[in-house]
């Protein structure tokens, strides 16, 4: 059976996207992360985006796009929200792992706005394709901002 992590999209009107670098990787990532027992996709994307960014989001700002394949061993149920532009390293990552080391390190060690067109060259490859083919985030954007087209 797949596992499955939950995510929210952080979407701005100067079509950017809020990703942030996963810690000793090169990639970077939406906020996202595996459910815990009882907890529901909603809550499990609130936790991970409060976890991994600081960002707090309630459920009535938040659009479900759905349960969506992502890779052979897990599928990825995402949300997405219209947001202000702020200063994306005002973001705070609370959520800890131990590295090779055995040294407690942040999941995410840093946050930006990324332009919708660059988005190819931040992300994983399976990001990349959920977010550019699978998804449109122009399409995203015009949703989340009413326009019926």
């Amino acid at each position: 059976m797949k596992r499955l992590s939950c995510g929210i999209l952080v979407i701005n009107a100067q079509r950017e996207l809020l990703l942030c670098h996963a810690t000793g990787t090169w990639h970077w990532d939406i906020p996202k992360g595996g459910t815990e027992p009882g907890e529901t996709p909603l809550q499990s994307a609130q936790r991970e985006a409060l976890e991994e960014t600081g960002l707090r989001f309630e459920a009535d700002e938040l659009h479900d796009l759905g349960r969506f394949s992502y890779r052979s061993d897990k599928d990825l149920h995402l949300f997405m929200a219209l947001s202000g532009r702020f200063d994306a390293a005002t973001c705070v990552c609370t959520s800890h792992y131990r590295d090779s080391w055995g040294r407690s390190r942040p999941e995410m060690d840093g946050f930006e706005w990324t332009p919708f067109e660059r988005v190819h060259r931040r992300c994983s490859r399976h990001m990349v394709t959920l977010l550019t083919q699978t998804l449109s985030l122009p399409g995203l954007l015009k949703r989340l901002k009413g326009d019926p087209a």
